[in-house]
């Protein structure tokens, strides 16, 4: 870097790329490439959220299985964990090869949406291979949750679903972090840097914040999580700075 150019944080991301996931006895990943889901733990992160949640169910699809239908897709998740520093700083390991999505109806069949939902055959409802979405190679876990009567148009609802999965997901992410940084199939840094005399730069990103489930989280404990995040309607909708790292390491969570 120059003698005008002022470094602030570097990010280092090291990639482990998943080529098979099963179902086996336990949700587990290992630096082999290799995913397991337990396909009987659905139930256990609907525990507390009961109100909300009526039931939860596992499937992995691959990519030749892409033919099938879909409740509405809430959200597409990468499994990425904090191994040091904060989000936008320090070390981030991430999966690659295979994606979260987060699905959901309620009992009586009414899609998890406001304005519009994507249930339909999942091969024709995502844009493949674009930035936030699975490559047309990518291996997808679906979580699937059937929310009470009503509760895919509120709040409380939409965010139980979410923290529901975050917590599947978290479980993934305790094992990431232990992965040695010298095997990881990829690696990259970035850095946030400051050029003292030169033009400023600021993008605008308009975020969902109208009530009901409409909603955004940043500031998660993970990258792409939900624990410890904050909405951007309980912060009153007002504008938020984020640097380019924090926006590159997840720190925003869209929620419906």
């Amino acid at each position: 870097m120059g003698e005008e150019t002022k470094q602030l944080r570097r990010l280092v991301i090291k990639a482990y790329h998943i080529r098979e996931a099963m179902w086996g006895e336990e949700n587990k990943v290992e630096e082999s490439g290799v995913l397991t889901v337990n396909k009987e733990s659905a139930d256990r992160y609907k525990r507390g959220k009961e109100d909300y949640i009526s039931d939860i169910s596992f499937r992995i699809i691959k990519p030749e299985e892409r033919d099938q239908y879909t409740n509405t897709i809430m959200d597409i998740i990468p499994i990425s964990a904090k191994v040091l520093g904060n989000i936008g700083e320090g070390i981030t390991h991430t999966l690659t090869g295979v994606y979260v999505i987060l699905t959901g109806v309620d009992t009586v069949g009414k899609q998890t949406h406001e304005f519009g939902s994507s249930e339909g055959n999942l091969k024709e409802q995502i844009c493949y291979g674009r930035a936030g979405t699975p490559g047309e190679g990518d291996i997808m876990i679906a979580f699937d949750v059937t929310l009470q009567e009503g509760m895919g148009q509120i709040r409380a609802g939409v965010t139980a679903a979410h923290s529901a999965c975050d917590e599947f997901v978290q479980e993934l992410r305790e094992q990431l972090k232990k992965f040695h940084g010298d095997r990881c199939t990829e690696r990259h840094e970035y850095y946030d840097v400051v050029r003292p005399g030169k033009k400023k730069v600021l993008i605008i990103k308009q975020v969902a914040g109208q009530g009901a489930m409409y909603d955004m989280h940043l500031f998660a404990k993970e990258p792409s999580g939900v624990e410890g995040g904050r909405s951007i309607i309980d912060m009153g909708n007002m504008p938020v700075l984020v640097t380019p790292n924090e926006y590159r390491d997840g720190i925003l969570r869209s929620m419906q």
